[in-house]
């Protein structure tokens, strides 16, 4: 079987499940809420219309702030789909008939990083259309300037999705390296949603700890991007991060090194 025809049985097996628009639909909802949400206090603030007496935010860093929220708090859902494209394999032992189809394990392996660049862009335009459409309404609405005639706010949405295609690789990675779905899901959560907000927001108050926190996927990702709503609430530094390139080589590091590792270590070890 070519690598063509290994992504296509990838791509039907993925599109005919409903794992992925269910976790689409959960992306848009969550994202759109929270785009919403951000959208308002933080323009209502910019123009003082909430009489607050605290530090104001900068109303020209506002579009790239928002309309990030996609990736900032969002990156989770293109990870995610990325572990299930392959767990969900070793769950349901569907990569038995797979295997057995294309001896050439590394093949299968590569197909599914081509379909897991499709639905990474798939999903980014889900969640870029979520945080910019919410966000951008809430700064018209305001008064305050969209960014859309600025290159800069193009050139964010274009690292967007760039970042959401090597997060699905990312999670392919793990799912290759962790075979136990639940192992690998819990794992994901685990450490987006608690081991590294923890760990940053730790840096930012703890000297040094920054060189080294700079590093870790999300905020690789978020350097990618080039903006974020967490590292302008921990207040992050541009010297605390790294520049966007270096941040999407960190990201795709990461991603190659555990499809690297998962091909070699569980990729070709028999399917119990």
């Amino acid at each position: 079987m070519s690598l063509v025809n290994a992504a296509r049985a990838e791509s039907t097996k993925l599109f005919s499940t409903s794992i992925w628009w269910i976790l689409a639909i959960v992306l848009a909802v969550y994202v759109a809420f929270t785009s919403s949400a951000l959208g308002f206090v933080l323009s209502a603030s910019a123009t003082g219309a909430l009489g607050g007496r605290g530090p104001q935010p900068d109303a020209a860093g506002l579009p790239a702030m928002l309309y990030s929220t996609a990736t900032a708090v969002g990156y989770v859902f293109p990870l995610l789909i990325g572990t299930l494209l392959v767990t969900a394999e070793f769950r349901h032992k569907t990569l038995t008939p797979t295997f057995l189809a294309t001896p050439r394990r590394a093949r299968v392996l590569w197909g599914k990083v081509a379909v897991g660049v499709v639905i990474g862009v798939i999903y980014a335009v889900i969640g870029i259309a979520a945080s910019v459409g919410p966000a951008a309404g809430f700064l018209v609405g305001y008064g305050l300037d969209t960014g859309f005639g600025a290159s800069d706010t193009w050139a964010l949405i274009g690292r967007m999705v760039i970042a959401f295609v090597l997060w699905v690789l990312v999670g392919i990675g793990v799912g290759a390296l962790v075979r136990n779905q639940v192992g690998a899901i819990v794992g994901v959560l685990v450490f987006t949603q608690f081991i590294e907000p923890i760990g940053r927001v730790a840096g930012t108050f703890v000297q040094g700890l920054s060189d080294v926190t700079r590093f870790l996927p999300g905020a690789a990702g978020d350097a990618l991007v080039g903006s974020s709503i967490f590292s302008g609430a921990t207040g992050a530094t541009t010297s605390g991060t790294l520049e966007w390139w270096a941040g999407g080589l960190v990201l795709l590091g990461y991603a190659v090194v555990l499809l690297v590792l998962g091909s070699l270590v569980s990729w070709r070890r028999d399917i119990n």
